[in-house]
């Protein structure tokens, strides 16, 4: 069975009450950091962690190139097993205020480690949602999504039902000024560091808290072809999903001998009860490993982390 998460945009229909209910405040100011997505912090459910993801604006491709808001899932990497395959069927939604309900639309998506989300479902056209008073309150825009099968494929677990509970509440608010821009260059000097199953940099402060960075350089759980790189909350430094603070990063790999740096640049994400986030296939181990391409230069590799703290999860 394949993947039927189609970005063709239809008519939405009458949602459930779903079971992360995400109030994204501010919604002029996440259109103006020309983020290319965010996502929420996680939520459970059936024993799975789960993301909600918007994409502002999200481009239907037709001559009009009409933009809409997307939607879409995200299960967590560590809940997947290789050869393993999760099925999900799920409602993506947006709050109607003036019907008093969810509309949505209903999405079918296969998760493994190769494909952890899900495609952006065009959901509401940006101008539509702009001006109409029923999506958009006090520049306030409410998502959804209610998961309503799980069956898995695995060696390791079972068919799951989808229990009934509460409805997760989570905020995203996003700051107009005075954004905390950070910047931290590390140099590994010992190549053979990078023989190690796991290397991590010295701590950093940004903001008020404690950061460091994390390479695998021969890749992280279930890979061995990839560089992993990622971006840590210091664990002595956690904070709850309702006080997580939304960061927007980039990290380099650094050519040293060209200066054509390898660099990919994250969306909006909430660093919270998650304390980590980054790419497990950041760059392949043999472009990682070939001396033409500078990054490792005698036994010196340099990795850079730029990132902006640009809200919260609350108000405060």
């Amino acid at each position: 069975m394949g993947n039927t998460g189609s970005t063709s945009p239809a008519s939405l229909g009458k949602a459930h009450v779903p079971h992360l209910e995400w109030k994204v405040h501010d919604f002029s100011a996440l259109l103006e950091t020309g983020a290319k997505s965010a996502k929420s912090a996680h939520f459970h459910c059936s024993g799975y962690k789960w993301f909600l993801g918007v994409t502002p604006p999200m481009h239907k491709k037709t001559d009009a190139e009409t933009p809409y808001v997307g939607l879409s899932l995200m299960l967590s990497r560590n809940d997947l097993v290789p050869g393993g395959t999760v099925t999900a069927v799920f409602e993506l939604s947006v709050y109607n205020h003036a019907k008093k309900m969810y509309c949505g639309r209903r999405v079918t998506h296969n998760f493994d480690l190769n494909n952890t989300c899900s495609k952006n479902e065009c959901l509401v056209p940006l101008q539509e949602l702009l001006k109409s008073s029923a999506f958009l309150v006090d520049d306030c825009c409410v998502f959804g999504v209610k998961i309503l099968n799980i069956k898995v494929c695995s060696p390791q677990k079972k068919a799951l039902r989808v229990l009934k509970k509460a409805t997760t509440l989570q905020n995203l608010f996003i700051q107009k000024k005075g954004l905390i821009k950070g910047t931290y260059t590390w140099t590994m000097d010992y190549y053979h560091e990078l023989d190690s199953k796991i290397v991590c940099s010295p701590t950093f402060e940004v903001g008020g808290h404690k950061w460091h960075l994390v390479m695998h350089p021969h890749g992280c759980k279930h890979i061995t072809d990839h560089v992993s790189l990622f971006l840590y909350l210091e664990s002595s430094d956690k904070l709850c999903d309702e006080s997580g603070k939304v960061v927007e990063f980039t990290l380099s790999i650094l050519d040293q001998k060209n200066g054509k740096h390898y660099t990919i640049t994250s969306g909006l994400l909430v660093f919270g009860g998650d304390s980590s986030w980054g790419w497990p296939k950041f760059l392949t181990v043999d472009k990682f490993k070939d001396l033409s391409r500078g990054y490792v230069l005698g036994s010196r590799c340099v990795v850079k982390a730029d990132f902006t703290i640009v809200g919260s999860s609350n108000d405060g």
